[in-house]
C-alpha cells in the first residue's frame, strides 16, 4: 500500500545531522504522554483537586487539556521543578457540553474524551485533524450507543460525531472488538468508575495490540482506589465508586526514549537515559530486553531525585538481523525499524499490523521513506519485512507522525543527506526533540563530513 503525505503545512526540511564518531549522550526527557493524559482524565472526574507534577507539555497534552477545560473542568498551571513545563492542579467540577472537541491526531484524545463526556450535559461534537477521520473509531461510538448514549455520525465509525450527554451513563455489560487500538479498551475503563454500574467490559476480536498500555490504565485507577477486577484474559470489571483525588509525579517518557537509545547502536559510543524508573507500567521499558538483541549492552547507574536512577545503553560491534513480534509495544517499531534497514542481514517485525490506523499507515509510511533511500523493506499483512540495504540521502516523509520523524534522524546518524520534511511534527509528544538531537550529536565530538563508523 502506497504512503501518502497529509501533513497540512510545511516548514523547510530537516537536514539529519550526522553522527562524527561514537556518542557520550546524557538525555533527560519530558513526561509520559500515555501517564499524563490518563492522569488528566481521572483528575478531572476525581471527587476533589489534583495536582500533577513533571506532566508533559505537548500538542497532545494540550489537546487534552483544552477538551477537559472546554467541558468544565480547572486546570491551573502551578510553578513546579519541571524544566519543560508549569505542573497542573485540576479541579473537577460539573460538565457540560454544547462544545466541539478537537482531538488533532492524538488518540488517547480521540478515545479517552468521548466517554467523559458523554458524563456532561449537552451536546459535544467530537473531530480533529483531516487525517485523524480515517483513524478507527467504530469502537467507542459503537460502545457509546450500546450504553444508552445518544450519538450521532454518519454511520462510518469514524469523527466527526457528536453525542448528547444527560449527565449520567448506565454502564453495564459491554462486549467490544479492541482489535484496532487498546486505546478503545483504556478509554471505557478510565470513565467506568462513574458509571452507574460500573462496568463488565469484554474484548471478543482476534487479537489485542499494546497489552501494556492497558495494563498502566488499571495500575492508575486502582491508584486512585478504585476496584478493577480482572477475570479473564481480555475481560475487565470496574465498579461503580469514587475515583480519589491524589498528587502524582509523571515518570519520563519511555517511549520517546527509543530513538535517543537507538542512537547508541547506529553510532557506537553510549547513551544515558536518565532518571529511568525501576518499574512501570510504559511499553518504552521494553527496551531494556529488546535493544540487546541489537548487540547492545543496557545497565542501571547512579540515583536521581525524582526516580531511581537511569539506563545507559551501549552499542554492539555490529546489527544483526532479527525476527521480531512487537504486538506488545508496536509504537516502538518505527526506531527498530530504522535499526533494522541498518543492520547487517534480513529482520522480520510482526505484531505491528494495527500500525495502519495510527496518526498515519505506519507499515506503508516506514516501507516508502526507507525504500526511498535505497532501502529494501516489504509490507507484510502484520508486519515488515527489512533486507539489509546500502542507504543514501533521500526526502524523508514524516506523514504528521512523531515517530516517523524520529525514525528518519536515525538513519540520519550515518546517512548522509536525510531530510525529514516535517521535524515539527515531534511536538506532538516531544517538542523538544530537535534541540535534544542536536545536543546528543554534538556529543559525538567535532563538526565534520564523515558519518560515524560503528
Amino acid at each position: 500500500m502506497a504512503a501518502t503525505t497529509h501533513s497540512q503545512s510545511r516548514t523547510e526540511p530537516w537536514i539529519a545531522p550526522l553522527a562524527r564518531g561514537p556518542l557520550r549522550g546524557d538525555v533527560s526527557l519530558p513526561g509520559s504522554k500515555s501517564l499524563t493524559n490518563r492522569e488528566l482524565v481521572l483528575a478531572a472526574l476525581a471527587d476533589g483537586p489534583s495536582t500533577i507534577h513533571l506532566p508533559l507539555h505537548s500538542r497532545d497534552s494540550a489537546l487534552m487539556i483544552a477538551g477537559l477545560r472546554q467541558l468544565g473542568v480547572g486546570i491551573e498551571e502551578l510553578q513546579g521543578d519541571n524544566p519543560y513545563g508549569p505542573d497542573l492542579r485540576i479541579t473537577p467540577a460539573p460538565m457540560h457540553g454544547d462544545v466541539r472537541l478537537d482531538c488533532g491526531l492524538a488518540g488517547t484524545v480521540m478515545r479517552f474524551l468521548p466517554p467523559l463526556a458523554a458524563l456532561a450535559v449537552g451536546p459535544v461534537t467530537v473531530d480533529g485533524d483531516p487525517y485523524a477521520r480515517k483513524r478507527p473509531m467504530h469502537a467507542i461510538i459503537q460502545a457509546l450507543v450500546d450504553l444508552g448514549v445518544d450519538v450521532t455520525d454518519d454511520g462510518g465509525g469514524a469523527m466527526p460525531f457528536a453525542l448528547t450527554g444527560t449527565g449520567s451513563v448506565r454502564g453495564g455489560a459491554l462486549t467490544i472488538d479492541a482489535s484496532a487500538s487498546s486505546q478503545f479498551v483504556s478509554g471505557l475503563l478510565l470513565s467506568a468508575p462513574r458509571f452507574d454500574e460500573g462496568l463488565h467490559l469484554t474484548h471478543v476480536g482476534e487479537h489485542l495490540p499494546s497489552l501494556p498500555h492497558i495494563d498502566m490504565t488499571v495500575d492508575v485507577l486502582r491508584a486512585r482506589g478504585v476496584r478493577v477486577d480482572q477475570p479473564a484474559v481480555g475481560e475487565w470489571v470496574v465498579h461503580p465508586g469514587p475515583i480519589a483525588a491524589r498528587d502524582v509525579t509523571i515518570e519520563p517518557d519511555l517511549s520517546n526514549a527509543a530513538p535517543f537509545a537507538a542512537a547508541a547502536l547506529v553510532a557506537g559510543g553510549s547513551v544515558r537515559i536518565r532518571t529511568w524508573p525501576t518499574s512501570t507500567t510504559q511499553v518504552g521499558a521494553d527496551l531494556e530486553t529488546l535493544l540487546p538483541l541489537w548487540g547492545a549492552t543496557v545497565t542501571r547507574d547512579g540515583d536521581d531525585l525524582v526516580f531511581d536512577g537511569g539506563v545507559g545503553i551501549r552499542g554492539g560491534a555490529s546489527l544483526p538481523g532479527l525476527d521480531l513480534d512487537l504486538s506488545r509495544g508496536g509504537e516502538l517499531a518505527p526506531a527498530l525499524v530504522a535499526l533494522a534497514a541498518l543492520a547487517g542481514g534480513p529482520t522480520e517485525i510482526t505484531g505491528i499490523g494495527h500500525l495502519r490506523g495510527h496518526e498515519t499507515d505506519r507499515l506503508a509510511a516506514l516501507a516508502a521513506d526507507v525504500n526511498r533511500s535505497g532501502g529494501a523493506v516489504q509490507e507484510l499483512d502484520d508486519g515488515l519485512r527489512i533486507e539489509p540495504a546500502a542507504l543514501h540521502g533521500s526526502d524523508w516523509g514524516a506523514y504528521d507522525d512523531h515517530r516517523m520523524a524520529t525514525a528518519g534522524a536515525i538513519v540520519g546518524l550515518v546517512v548522509d543527506g536525510v531530510a525529514v520534511d516535517d521535524i515539527g511534527s515531534t511536538a506532538k509528544t516531544l517538542p523538544q526533540f530537535p534541540e535534544l538531537w542536536a545536543a546528543l550529536v554534538a556529543s559525538s565530538g567535532p563538526a565534520s563530513s564523515a558519518p560515524a563508523e560503528r
